[in-house]
């Protein structure tokens, strides 16, 4: 669907400032559901290919020729190009986070809370919890109250999680699930600390959170390095 709708672009069967169809009409066009039609043009959106009024609907974008930043996720193939990544993610989810305290309200911390929830649910299941942990990340920025932090964190996609292309080496399922509580555990404190509105405290406890894991990584890269030479 994605493709199809980027090729109308892209060859400009659809100008730029076109609405496109609606949901109800996209869903009917292509027999698929209102969440595929939803993360499409969001996907879209991420490309700059598109963009979203509230209440108007989806069009194309006046530029569809340029390109946001965004990572490739073809690009996160080793661990070198993860710590980057984990490097980028330090250096603006800090300040989110305590962006996010400082300017917390009932409404921004909700999808914060529903976030957190649905990763331990998908633990508790067994599962990776990638897609969670992103929408909790993602949550976090939202509530921060600056768009630009939103959107950058949007562009890099749920592959800023690195688990999801650079498997931790973990012995057991038992041992997986002990990993991903202790990334709950610091979920929590993050949560806790912008719930209360302390903006140092949040700011503590993400940077933690992200130190660690970056160290971890660090460390699986030593590994392969000794392992190789």
């Amino acid at each position: 669907m994605v493709k199809r709708i980027a090729g109308a672009i892209r060859s400009g069967w659809l100008a730029p400032g076109a609405r496109l169809p609606t949901e109800q009409e996209l869903m009917t066009a292509m027999g698929v559901s209102r969440t595929v039609v939803r993360e499409a043009v969001a996907a879209l959106r991420a490309d700059g290919l598109v963009t979203t009024r509230q209440g108007s609907g989806a069009f194309v974008a006046a530029d569809a020729s340029r390109v946001p930043f965004r990572i490739d996720p073809e690009g996160l193939s080793s661990i070198d190009d993860v710590l980057e990544v984990m490097e980028l993610r330090l250096a603006i989810e800090v300040e989110a986070a305590a962006l996010a305290a400082e300017r917390i309200t009932p409404a921004r911390l909700a999808p914060i809370r529903q976030a957190l929830r649905a990763v331990e649910t998908a633990v508790r299941k067994g599962g990776g919890a990638v897609r969670e942990d992103f929408a909790f990340h993602r949550a976090i920025a939202e509530a921060s109250g600056n768009t630009r932090i939103a959107e950058l964190l949007e562009f890099l996609g749920h592959h800023v999680i690195p688990r999801q292309s650079i498997r931790v080496s973990l012995t057991s399922p038992g041992e997986q699930r002990q990993y991903l509580m202790r990334i709950q555990e610091e979920h929590g404190r993050i949560f806790e600390a912008i719930g209360k509105g302390d903006p140092g405290e949040a700011r503590k406890a993400m940077r933690t959170h992200l130190t660690r894991s970056l160290r971890r990584y660090r460390g699986l890269a030593e590994r392969q390095l000794t392992l190789s030479t």
